[in-house]
């Protein structure tokens, strides 16, 4: 089935970007480790803390990197010395290399004349305006903000109409408007049977964007799949709290009554509460503290970051 176009501009079939066994690494770092992953139309979310791999993985599809081990191909074809895969891939990595004294229409349009597009005036006329550049176009990029930069260089990315487009970290810098319009604009393009990847360190931005992600944690692939069923993973995980209390001693012995618990500690600090549920704990805790007699002065959860979260799937 062909996808539909857009903009009334005809769309490819639909192009895969596959990865079997890909590893990578530089000396005794190893940055990405054993990945198999295959990207179809639509937009997935690539997820993970900063530094567990994404850019590398990212570079790899693109071609700016060779794998150490494995295969990396898009539609077929390998990405590794191969240029004509950019006839079909997009990209906007993390990265800037804008020249600043250009500008917004004349950097897209050098992308334009560098694909040697038919039309190039025209190509770079229609993807500013996609971008919603158009009354900033003559201004040099200097003169723009960091949402401004990323919108040019989505522009730069899409003027050659690709099937699969890659992003890492596309949503920096953009004030709330841009990043609604972004997320809308790349919703369109894969509905219309685009390969849209991009890389997130915040789980909101793929919560809201993608329904398919895939996590990465320390170089390897973590979890993979519908965003649900992964957003549940995490919030079902076991969960540590640090508890100060009138009477950490008494609470301590109420808490392990508490099947929500599945451990507690108690030092000079306070309590350490291990729970295996983090909404059965939170709404059991104040309603043993009362029938106890006992008032909570401090509830902190003390592995909420995002290295914590993601390592769980892995251990999972």
């Amino acid at each position: 089935m062909t996808p539909a176009p857009v903009d009334g501009r005809p769309v490819a079939a639909p192009t895969l970007v596959e990865l079997a066994g890909v590893s990578r690494w530089y000396g005794n770092v190893v940055a990405v480790n054993d990945i198999t992953m295959t990207l179809g139309p639509g937009v997935t979310g690539l997820l993970g803390p900063n530094g567990a791999g994404k850019t590398t993985l990212l570079h790899m599809m693109a071609g700016f990197l060779a794998p150490s081990r494995g295969r990396v191909t898009l539609g077929g074809e390998p990405t590794w010395r191969n240029p004509d895969v950019y006839r079909r891939l997009g990209l906007v990595s993390e990265r800037e290399a804008v020249h600043t004294f250009l500008t917004g229409y004349e950097f897209v349009l050098a992308s334009a004349r560098l694909h040697r597009l038919a039309e190039p005036a025209a190509a770079a006329r229609r993807a500013v305006e996609l971008v919603e550049m158009t009354p900033a176009q003559d201004r040099r990029i200097e003169t723009y903000s960091k949402g401004m930069r990323q919108r040019i260089r989505v522009a730069a990315a899409l003027v050659h109409d690709p099937d699969v487009l890659l992003l890492d970290e596309p949503f920096n810098g953009m004030d709330p408007r841009q990043r609604l319009h972004m997320m809308e604009l790349l919703h369109t393009l894969g509905g219309a049977g685009r390969t849209i990847l991009f890389s997130s360190h915040i789980l909101e931005e793929v919560e809201q964007l993608s329904g398919t992600v895939q996590v990465i944690v320390a170089g390897r692939l973590a979890a993979s799949g519908d965003f649900r069923t992964i957003r549940r993973l995490m919030t079902n995980r076991p969960h540590v709290f640090v508890v100060q209390s009138t009477d950490d001693r008494a609470l301590a012995v109420a808490l392990m009554a508490e099947p929500s618990v599945t451990g507690v500690e108690l030092d000079r600090t306070g309590l350490t509460v291990r729970a295996g549920d983090y909404g059965s704990f939170t709404r059991a805790l104040p309603k043993l503290a009362l029938r106890s007699g006992i008032r909570v002065r401090r509830l902190i959860p003390s592995d909420e970051s995002l290295e914590s979260v993601f390592s769980y799937l892995v251990e999972a």
